[in-house]
């Protein structure tokens, strides 16, 4: 597939969209716990409601999550399929790099 510069333009939106840790956190979330609420998600992360909102609407807006009202609350939950492989890539490249780095820096010590 060739890529263009309209898709690298998109990639690079979407890794924005995922640099934010508070994003993070409420996509590890949706990912462990499946649909939430924002109470939930707000409880679950330490965030203030109207910043787990603001959050929430912009990973709504890239078609990483997507909303459901059930009676007076909308429930989110992760619709993008390639977030929670992308998520166990990273988290795995870093664990890996973390073990190796204490492998080093407790070989260089003893």
């Amino acid at each position: 597939m060739p890529v263009t510069d309209e898709m690298i333009e998109e990639v690079a939106r979407r890794f924005a969209l995922l640099s934010d840790p508070t994003r993070l956190r409420i996509l590890h979330v949706l990912l462990e716990e499946g649909e939430q609420p924002v109470q939930k998600l707000a409880k679950a992360t330490g965030v203030a409601r109207a910043n787990v909102s603001q959050h929430l609407s912009r990973l709504l807006g890239a078609g990483m999550v997507g909303r459901r009202r059930v009676g007076q609350s909308i429930h989110y939950s992760v619709v993008d399929e390639t977030l929670a492989p992308l998520c166990d890539i990273v988290c795995s490249a870093v664990q890996e790099r973390t073990i190796r780095l204490a492998a080093q820096f407790g070989h260089r010590a003893g």
